[in-house]
């Protein structure tokens, strides 16, 4: 269904979405549909807030590196001589080639068009050619740095320079998770998926527990479980749940299960906190380990879903880690497994021309605040704001 753009960007065909949560209204269709939006989203969201894209400690080592493609801006992460993590954009300054793929460790990155190399510092090491070029300095051609700041081990690129600090746009998050110990945490495993559906639908998702009992009917055991939604500082949203044991088992592998995190206090102690670091990123943290889930919007329809787990150090340590954590990845596996099938069966339905918004269940809170969220950022902060 084609819609106007003048309507697709004025505030006012977003006022049912941020009405009371018993009175409220899904996001339109256009918001998961549109090519037109997705790209409003780009700019004047994605490409100004700051985005969780991985953990430093997945690059431990001088010469160590990953990339993502992020929002279509390819991204080298590597871990410098200086021993500090460092992004740069994954272009070469010739004519633009992609230059490193994957993961892996290196002494340089070396372009494979033409062979200009750059060290792990993003300087230009050689440019083979240019050596009659007029007017050709070096030090005007290293790879283009990215801003780049941590919080608990966990990576945040900014492509905007006048952004607010991370720990402003966090707010009291690392307060109120402080006991987890993330920045302690090991990365043991992560793993990807590419899914048929719009980045918001799967975190919208992992917002509610209204799906449980028919997505996870025969994997998750959360019969009578209680969750709450609590009020935050800054830009993240968390649903608590009150339980004991863990929630990354299986309820038939649950003697499987590791010691708890022996920093947890207070409401960390308690049970598990599903925390969405706005606008795509899902960090869930439970009494022995955390889980994340990075949605990497690669259009419209799909959604690059990349899933990492960490454990603490004394936990890996175990000389039965290896064995024990494989019913940690099973559970993730399944449940992850089922929340991309479910989000894939929305957005088909999502792209026939007979939808129209929906009314939300009080059980739904979240999706309402994170809809009220993303409508800030891409239509009152950016294409309403640029049109006026």
């Amino acid at each position: 269904m084609s819609v106007a753009t003048d309507v697709m960007f004025d505030p006012a065909s977003y006022d049912k979405v941020r009405l009371s949560l018993e009175e409220a209204e899904t996001l339109p269709p256009w918001c998961y549909t549109s090519e037109v939006y997705y790209r409003a989203e780009v700019e004047h969201m994605f490409m100004k807030v700051w985005n969780l894209l991985g953990r430093a400690d997945r690059i431990p080592n001088p010469g160590d590196f990953y990339t993502v493609k992020y929002v279509g801006v390819p991204i080298i992460f590597v871990r410098g001589n200086d021993g500090a993590v460092h992004a740069y954009s994954n272009s070469c300054r010739h004519r633009g080639t992609r230059i490193a793929v994957g993961e892996g460790n290196c002494k340089s990155f070396v372009c494979p068009y033409h062979g200009w190399a750059y060290g792990l510092d993003g300087a230009l090491l050689a440019a083979p050619g240019m050596d009659k070029t007029a007017n050709f300095d070096f030090a005007d051609y290293g790879l283009v740095p990215l801003r780049l700041e941590t919080w608990g081990g966990f990576l945040f690129v900014n492509f905007d320079d006048d952004a607010e600090p991370l720990s402003d746009y966090l707010g009291n998050l690392p307060v109120e998770m402080a006991s987890y110990g993330y920045e302690d945490l090991v990365l043991t495993g992560h793993w990807s998926y590419d899914v048929a559906c719009n980045w918001k639908l799967h975190i919208e998702n992992a917002m509610e527990d209204y799906h449980v009992p028919w997505v996870h009917a025969t994997s998750l055991d959360l019969k009578d479980v209680q969750f709450w939604n609590v009020p935050t500082e800054g830009n993240w949203f968390d649903m608590r749940e009150c339980h004991d044991g863990t929630r990354a088992l299986l309820e038939e592998d649950a003697h499987h299960g590791f010691p708890r995190i022996s920093t947890l206090k207070g409401h960390a102690a308690e049970g598990t906190n599903f925390v969405c670091v706005a606008p795509s990123t899902c960090l869930a943290s439970t009494t022995d380990c955390v889980w994340y889930i990075e949605l990497h919007p690669q259009g419209p329809g799909s959604t690059k879903v990349n899933v990492g787990a960490c454990f603490p150090k004394e936990t890996v340590a175990r000389p039965d880690f290896d064995e024990r954590v494989q019913y940690y990845y099973k559970r993730w596996r399944r449940s992850v497994g089922e929340d991309n099938n479910i989000s894939a069966v929305q957005q088909e339905g999502l792209f026939s021309p007979f939808v129209t918004p929906g009314r939300l269940s009080t059980l739904e809170p979240l999706v309402r605040s994170l809809g009220e969220w993303w409508i800030d950022w891409v239509i009152d902060r950016g294409a309403a704001a640029e049109i006026k």
